[in-house]
């Protein structure tokens, strides 16, 4: 169980020494009596979070705030969240996250550590970012999952502004995901992305957003249910590996794409979480 407290301040965090925002946010769940708690958060610069929601009873429902609205050259973001025994919380954020062009050549930093105790479940469901074109960033998420812990967790990219009529032409995405379980590893994966990848037939093929929803435990049964709603679309596909199901989806639109993960999240949930769907309602507005 995280030991019960509240804002620790700038004393308890180690800062990182670069130019930019630096912040960091660790945030610890435990179970209380009747419902998941957040016994600890603590926060260093510009990241914070709400106060937590209990739209469906026991699951505490955090909403990550980033005041500043975007990530530049220099700024490092680190995440650090522990579900701990037993517990159940869901995490995502208000808004879409942005990293802005790089002005001078430095690099924006985003990492995120995630720890899922036995008999836990997180969900970490974040809206989706938005990368500008000129953009230099490196994005590194690291899962770790105890005997019977249950994670599900999407990363959703916006390549460019196409509305603006925007490609990402220029820029460079560097994101990598590492899931272990019982220190075994799961999935390990790095992505690339910059002006060729983009455009390249091998690549995006010129579509905007691209994404990756990760859920486990997973049954061959919610795999087939996922498949059936992918049907024949090209854009859309879904795998089992071990107990992991990774799905993957390109589109031409962000939000369009968004629409089908949180389908996917609710055919998944009841198998991998063991609660019916039950959307955040900051997803509404």
């Amino acid at each position: 169980m995280f030991a019960d407290q509240k804002d620790a301040g700038c004393a308890s965090i180690e800062s990182i020494s670069a130019q930019g925002w630096q912040a960091k946010l660790e945030l610890g769940f435990a179970l209380g009596n009747d419902r998941t708690v957040l016994a600890q958060r603590r926060h260093y610069g510009p990241l914070m979070v709400q106060r937590p929601f209990y739209p469906e009873g026991e699951v505490c429902h955090v909403y990550v705030l980033h005041p500043p609205g975007g990530i530049v050259a220099g700024d490092h973001l680190s995440f650090s969240v522990r579900a701990g025994e037993y517990s159940h919380a869901l995490i995502t954020t208000p808004a879409a996250g942005k990293f802005y062009r790089s002005m001078g050549g430095g690099q924006a930093v985003q990492t995120a550590s995630i720890k899922v105790a036995e008999g836990a479940a997180l969900e970490w469901l974040p809206q989706e970012t938005i990368i500008y074109r000129g953009a230099q960033l490196r994005s590194a998420a690291t899962v770790e999952l105890a005997e019977g812990a249950r994670f599900i967790g999407w990363e959703i990219l916006s390549l460019g502004r196409p509305a603006c009529g925007e490609s990402f032409d220029a820029g460079i995405a560097d994101m990598s995901w590492q899931i272990y379980c019982q220190n075994q590893p799961l999935f390990l994966e790095r992505l690339l992305l910059d002006a060729r990848a983009f455009a390249a037939r091998w690549g995006l093929r010129g579509l905007s957003a691209c994404g990756t929803l990760f859920a486990s435990p997973a049954s061959a049964e919610s795999l087939a249910a996922v498949q059936q709603l992918i049907g024949d679309d090209i854009g859309r596909g879904a795998t089992l590996i071990d107990k992991l199901l990774v799905c993957r989806a390109l589109d031409s639109r962000s939000d369009r794409l968004r629409g089908f993960f949180e389908q996917v999240w609710a055919i998944m949930r009841p198998d991998c979480v063991q609660r019916k769907a039950c959307a955040p309602r900051i997803w509404a507005t």
